[in-house]
């Protein structure tokens, strides 16, 4: 393990090494949380033991994903980062981390075709994001309609094909969750709030238009 040699480096081009951290983005796979949780911690561990063989104090030790953060154990680091979680999204919905109606954010889509079991809603990758991992069943999910799927997306449409319930009428309004939470934020200005199906507040996305 070359983290503490690496740590020595920084120090001496007058840095502060706080620890060290990881991202366990493997656990995104169906089926790994448990092992990928498992790697990463002994992965930390020798991390920061490779710092202490150097004399450095790793004040830090630094993980988490999401996926695996119900089978992280606190004693194997000292911060936990899952971002996703404040959210949820269509991957963690269909990964089992989240169930359907703990998904607190979704995407406002309008009915603006329908036609042979499929319907078209005015949202695309350009309000939803264009992820979509290879396991994934759809590019996004409806939260009313568990069954149904979304197979095409365009940058302005997504095409739906319904489940078994009537098809719903033009101009009908659908909450869509996106599968990347994280890409449907990015790509907004504004949040509305709501509680008790009224808007109550609008968060301005404060890091909107700083990528660069």
């Amino acid at each position: 393990m070359d983290a503490g040699a690496v740590a020595g480096a920084a120090i001496d081009l007058g840095l502060d090494v706080a620890g060290v951290f990881t991202f366990p983005g493997h656990g995104y796979e169906p089926g790994s949380q448990e092992r990928v949780a498992t790697e990463e911690a002994v992965a930390l561990a020798a991390a920061a033991a490779s710092l202490v063989d150097a004399g450095i104090d790793p004040r830090v030790v630094s993980g988490g994903s999401t996926p695996t953060a119900e089978l992280l154990r606190e004693e194997t680091m000292t911060e936990m980062r899952p971002g996703v979680y404040a959210f949820g999204d269509a991957q963690q919905w269909e990964l089992g981390t989240v169930t359907p109606d703990a998904v607190a954010l979704t995407c406002r889509a309008t009915v603006v075709s329908k036609t042979g079991g499929r319907v078209v809603l005015d949202a695309g990758s350009k309000v939803l994001g264009a992820d979509r991992p290879g396991w994934a069943t759809g590019a996004g999910r409806l939260v009313r309609y568990s069954a149904a799927r979304i197979p095409l997306l365009s940058e302005h449409h997504a095409v739906v094909a319904w489940d078994d319930t009537p098809l719903p009428a033009l101009g009908d309004r659908l909450d869509v969750v996106p599968n990347h939470v994280c890409s449907a934020v990015n790509l907004a200005d504004v949040l509305h709030v709501k509680r008790d199906g009224r808007i109550v507040d609008r968060w301005l996305v404060a890091a909107r238009g700083a990528n660069t």
